[in-house]
């Protein structure tokens, strides 16, 4: 590659610290200042190694269950759906396995939320941004662009020379083959997307068919354009000014984390090295940019921890490869942490700390969490009783000087079996109750059923003598009981009256 393509493909801050100081340092014409940077693309090389072998792992396993899943089937019943994740929206239910998650129980989701941030804030303390750079699904995607665009186009250098070539019928070939294929695995994307709202199978049939709703259309469509926009085009950017989370990433790190680090007392002074040439008074670093060259985000880790690094541990598997190639010790970037190559660099000995403050107070919210979560699954009731009061009229006199309420009752009944139970109330000496509209008399007792996987709603009235209020609100509980006469639900409300 000549000299002018180098300068295009290298990135802004690709410079050796001196020199970028120095650019800095120079008066710039206040006719010429402009805070728009243009952004210089990244051509990230084709490498080998353990950390790339691992990050391929982890892209197949993502790919895999995420397109997957929603093909999986578990048996729940003949009136349940057999889809093993679902987001029933019509249902209103969320189904993961054997688990069911009605609307009432969205602080579930919540626990799901909070579990999955303390264990990001946990995994970034130890280990740096290994989020962003192996599970992300905007680093999942883009690497799998990135490889279609390799296998199509082909590697670093053949790609530079291309879109700095003419328009040529070869170029215009080779661009449209390899965004036909990105639109098609966005496409894939968008469209398995909306197979975790709705059966898989059918849903697949009618978008092929023409029998979908438009608003599955959209979401389809939605996604496809956000996949091949953020994987194909904005790639880095979206890391580097989209995500919140590099904004914030170092108040969970300290000089303990593990993070991708170039060793700048064994590196240093950096220059070109010949075969046979002594290595006295001169660093290990060759100054090859090979960890420059294979970097998604397009930095220098020379120049210490920046933002943009993704910690994806690449430049180390270049690197090695280089070090390999000259004769010297590997790990001149390694995972490292601050501390440690402060004490290496003042040949002082350094053990890494895994228990400190911020880990323990991380892993004691991750514990406290997940014991809270598993708490509420367990113990989660099977049926529920709710009871809402009328607000208008707030209550009835009625001819012979009792006081009636109205109530809505609603039974929730997850399980897949229907059942009865017997409704009273406590509280109010000689309460009756009837189902409202009924013109039958009271009863101290009422007879209602829950239908399977539902929520059975009645209105019910309540009379109560005047002499049983002791005031304006009176304190009542409903009482749900099984037909063995166990309780199984309670709730209390109030029953309004005029007062003494």
């Amino acid at each position: 590659m000549d000299s002018a393509a180098e300068s295009k493909a290298r990135p802004v801050n690709a410079d050796p610290p001196l020199v970028r100081a120095a650019r800095k340092a120079e008066p710039i014409p206040a006719a010429s200042t402009s805070l728009y940077a243009e952004r210089v693309r990244v051509y990230p090389r084709r490498v080998r190694g353990a950390y790339r072998r691992v990050k391929w792992a982890l892209l197949g396993f993502c790919l895999a269950v995420y397109y997957l899943l929603p093909w999986l089937r578990w048996d729940r019943g003949p009136t349940a759906p057999d889809q093993a994740v679902l987001i029933d929206m019509p249902g209103r239910r969320a189904y993961f396995f054997m688990v069911e998650i009605w609307p009432q129980e969205v602080y579930l989701l919540t626990g799901l939320l909070v579990l999955g941030a303390v264990t990001l804030f946990l995994v970034t303390s130890l280990l740096g941004r290994v989020w962003c750079g192996y599970a992300c699904p905007q680093t999942v995607w883009t690497d799998l662009f990135m490889l279609v665009e390799r296998l199509i186009e082909g590697d670093r250098n053949t790609r530079m020379k291309r879109d700095q070539s003419p328009i040529s019928a070869a170029k215009v070939i080779l661009k449209t083959v390899k965004h036909g294929a990105w639109l098609a695995i966005a496409a894939a994307t968008g469209g398995a997307w909306v197979l975790y709202f709705k059966d898989a199978p059918t849903v697949l049939v009618e978008l092929f068919t023409g029998r979908s709703s438009v608003e599955v259309y959209f979401f389809v469509g939605l996604f496809t354009a956000t996949t091949y926009v953020l994987a194909g085009w904005a790639r880095e950017q979206v890391c580097t000014y989209m995500c919140p989370w590099p904004r914030f990433q170092a108040a969970m790190q300290d000089e303990q984390t593990l993070a991708v680090t170039y060793r700048a007392w064994r590196g240093e002074p950096r220059g070109k090295h010949k075969q046979g040439d002594s290595w006295d008074g001169r660093g290990d670093c060759v100054d090859c940019r090979g960890c420059v060259h294979v970097c998604p985000t397009g930095i220098d880790i020379r120049d210490g921890q920046q933002l943009e690094c993704i910690n994806c541990g690449l430049c180390i598997d270049a690197c090695d490869e280089v070090m390999r190639k000259v004769g010297r010790p590997t790990g001149l970037i390694a995972f490292a942490t601050l501390a440690g190559e402060a004490a290496r660099a003042r040949g002082e000995p350094w053990h890494y700390r895994l228990i400190r403050p911020r880990t323990i107070i991380y892993a004691a919210v991750l514990i406290v969490a997940c014991l809270a979560m598993t708490a509420a699954l367990v113990f989660r009731p099977i049926t529920e009783l709710h009871v809402l009061k009328d607000r208008m009229p707030i209550f009835v006199a009625l001819s012979d000087g009792d006081i009636r309420n109205g109530y809505t009752v609603k039974v929730l009944n997850k399980s897949r079996d229907g059942a009865d139970f017997n409704l009273t109330v406590e509280g109010l000496a000689g309460a009756t109750m009837t189902f409202g509209g009924a013109t039958v008399a009271g009863a101290p007792t009422l007879e209602i059923e829950a239908r399977p996987d539902a929520v059975a709603t009645y209105y019910v009235h309540v009379r109560a003598p005047r002499s049983s209020l002791s005031g304006e609100q009176n304190p009542v509980t409903f009482v749900m009981k099984d037909e063995k006469g166990e309780t199984i639900a309670r709730t209390e409300t109030v029953f309004a009256g005029p007062g003494r």
